[in-house]
């Protein structure tokens, strides 16, 4: 590897400078890139003709949509929700799928964080670094590995420069403020042209909260009332908290360097970083009285996990390069990643409980092919390599280790109003367990070799009408969690068994679109469907062990089926004014066999907004966002009532993108809501009303 790094080195200084491929240049000479260009991709497209559903927030956008957690930052995108365990570990959910079956990427590596074995888990990826980020949904996301049925959300940063800047020095900062949590935030970054061909970089920021002040009681209704009829005046108390969520406060800090070669034979680029937060895990309450018997079937206590705090650190190295070729290929690129993660849950008394102990090593190459007669499309290899330990009273797996090894393709034809697109990827994963006898697991190994393919087509058939189909077979492997767990797990208040037994998920699934991009309106529509055989899940085997209840990971068949609609107009313009219109609407079902409604599948939800702006100098926004009640629950479910939100904000850039601030009003009449998808949201609603201001700036 170091022996190819080098060569690629070389290559890149017999050129001069220029802009990496699929790049452009704004009049400071920083890269940017259309809001219609997809780059989460092995070589860049329009997202209009994509085969692939697609979301970006670009700049201008993240200004406005900011929030402490990349799950709350995307939770306005169509198809996306979120894991709301608290404001501090909030994960993206993409169509009803989370954890093992949603990849977070850092430009396009793993995030090496232990954030899909626990929703209480925060991902270790900070939003105000992030110059785009980009959520791919349906199949295409499998290039990214099998884990990614439900999609991938990659997140784009500077820390390794993609061009070389016009200025002497480029400085990009920001800072803001959030009334909801007294959230304080600051970044910034400097990259420092060495010649014309190296840049260096260096960037850092600093948020710290307190706790977060919500619309309205802590606890659901629900679970007031049996605090009301306990009996127990303690816990009579519970039913009287409001406002303020107990043990939501936290502080995280980031800091980073890295240097690119910049050239026209390619680029190659080195960063390193650091990553340290404290937050508090909101805290669970029993409402029920001692002495109650918990041992009836399907009967489940609401277990106190109070004040835990996680202290959260990992050190990072990124490496990313291009060599651009000639002939059949364009280019060959390479990203790679190592990690060393640690977190400490820590008691009330600061003591530490459990440690979650990681490491990580991930790469990929990609040969992109050149554009020969419509025809283009890039050939790839991935490796990933993780071990994972816990130490302490909450620990529920033993010492694993997982290697994946992955081929990929993905091949683009257009010609005249037609598009057709082809991927498979190819995957070996082993996963092995040490003997551990804390937890009763001998020594284990499993190997699986998976196989995923998509074929899509769509055709111009009107004037900036676009119709298409998808058709992929996906294949996962299982997870260490899902094979070797055998404990208590306190994030998911559960006592966690899982199956070494357990088989490759298997699914088909279909996807109609509609799309239309005109000069004045936007209009997308897709509707999907997927079939599993071997979907793993957990089922309550109704059992108790260490006061928790039993959940078993077991393998059945499943269906999730869904539609998305979204859409924008212009309704109005006078000179450089322009009032505009958009909506969006996402649904999901999902049912598992013989067993009933899958767990925590979002309701319908609506939002719609209207903005009128002046050009690139002001922005006014109002959207209201409405989910419905979601009654069809899955066994020890409870029903999530419906919530609606109105939100405002105004931006003022009055030297161009030079300078953005921005003033918003969320939850503008102090609403009290709840996510249906967390596992925490009978004792943890979603922010009150949070004025937030923020200033951006770069020059």
């Amino acid at each position: 590897m170091a022996a190819f790094l080098v060569s690629m080195a070389a290559a890149a200084a017999a050129a001069s400078p220029a802009q990496p491929s699929g790049a452009a240049r704004d009049v400071h000479g920083h890269s940017v890139q259309s809001e219609t260009i997809i780059v989460t991709a092995p070589f860049v497209r329009d997202r209009i003709d994509s085969l692939t559903p697609v979301s970006v927030l670009t700049r201008e956008t993240l200004a406005r949509e900011m929030r402490s957690t990349i799950g709350e930052t995307l939770a306005r995108q169509p198809g996306v929700s979120a894991t709301s365990f608290g404001p501090n570990a909030s994960r993206p959910i993409l169509r009803g799928f989370q954890g093992e079956r949603v990849r977070v990427l850092t430009d396009g590596i793993g995030a090496f964080d232990v954030s899909n074995t626990s929703v209480d888990h925060a991902v270790a990826i900070n939003p105000l670094l992030a110059e785009r980020i980009e959520v791919v949904r349906g199949p295409s996301a499998l290039l990214f590995g099998s884990s990614a049925i439900g999609g991938v959300v990659n997140v784009l940063d500077a820390r390794i420069p993609r061009v070389v800047p016009d200025e002497v020095v480029h400085v990009e900062a920001i800072g803001s403020y959030g009334s909801a949590a007294d959230e304080r935030t600051a970044s910034g970054a400097v990259d420092l042209p060495v010649g014309d061909k190296l840049v260096l970089h260096a960037d850092g920021s600093y948020s710290k909260s307190g706790d977060l002040d919500t619309g309205g009681y802590i606890l659901s209704p629900a679970l007031r009332a049996e605090a009301l009829a306990s009996g127990d005046p303690e816990i009579e108390e519970l039913a009287d908290l409001k406002g303020k969520l107990p043990n939501s406060a936290s502080r995280t800090w980031t800091a980073g360097a890295g240097a690119s070669l910049i050239t026209d034979g390619g680029n190659l680029g080195v960063s390193v970083s650091r990553y340290d937060s404290l937050y508090g895990v909101p805290n669970r309450y029993s409402v029920e009285p001692e002495g109650h018997d918990h041992e009836e079937e399907g009967e489940e206590e609401h277990h106190e996990h109070g004040n835990v705090r996680i202290d959260m650190r990992q050190t990072r190295v990124d490496v990313r390069g291009e060599v651009r070729m000639g002939g059949f290929l364009d280019s060959l690129r390479v990203r790679a990643g190592f990690a060393d993660y640690r977190h400490d849950e820590l008691e009330e008394t600061g003591e530490i409980g459990t440690t979650f102990r990681a490491e990580g090593w991930e790469g990929r190459a990609e040969l992109v092919q050149a554009d020969r007669g419509g025809w283009k499309g890039a050939l790839g290899a991935q490796l990933m390599l993780r071990s994972m330990s816990i130490v302490g009273e909450e620990k529920f797996l033993p010492r694993n280790e997982t290697q994946q090894y992955g081929l990929f393709t993905v091949q683009d034809y257009q010609s005249g109003p037609l598009k057709v697109e082809a991927g498979a990827r190819i995957e070996r994963s082993s996963l092995s367990a040490a003997a551990d006898a804390d937890i009763g697991n001998p020594d284990l190994e499993r190997r699986f070799t998976t196989f995923s393919g998509s074929a899509g087509a769509s055709y111009a058939v009107l004037p900036q009408w676009r119709l298409g189909v998808n058709i992929s077979r996906s294949a996962r492997a299982p997870s260490a969690e899902e094979l070797f767990a055998n404990g208590p797990h306190a994030g998911t208040q559960s006592f966690e068994v899982g199956d070494p037994s357990l088989k490759s998920e298997r699914s088909w699934g279909a996807e109609l679109f509609v799309r239309h991009q005109g000069e004045n309106a936007s209009l997308e529509l897709s509707a999907f469907k997927s079939w599993f055989s071997n979907y793993i899940d957990q089922i309550a085997t109704g059992a108790v062990e260490d006061e928790l209840p039993v959940y078993q990971y077991v393998q059945g068949r499943a269906r999730y089926w869904g539609v998305e609609a979204q859409g924008s107009a212009t309704l109005a313009s006078l000179g450089d004014w322009a009032l505009s219109a958009d909506a969006l609407a996402d649904y999901v079902r999902a049912t598992l066999s013989d067993v009933g409604p899958a767990p925590r599948i979002p309701p319908l939800r609506l939002l719609g907004g209207l903005e009128l702006k002046q050009g690139d100098v002001w922005a006014l926004r109002g959207e209201v966002e409405h989910a419905t009640r979601q009654d069809r629950v899955a066994a020890n479910e409870t029903p999530t009532a419906a919530y609606t939100l109105a939100n405002l904000a105004v931006q003022w850039m009055p030297l161009g993108d030079r300078i953005t601030l921005t003033v918003a009003a969320n939850n503008l009449f102090d609403v009290a809501a709840r996510r249906h998808a967390s596992f925490l949201k009978d004792h943890a609603p979603l922010a009150g009303r949070d004025i937030r201001l923020s200033v951006r700036t770069r020059f």
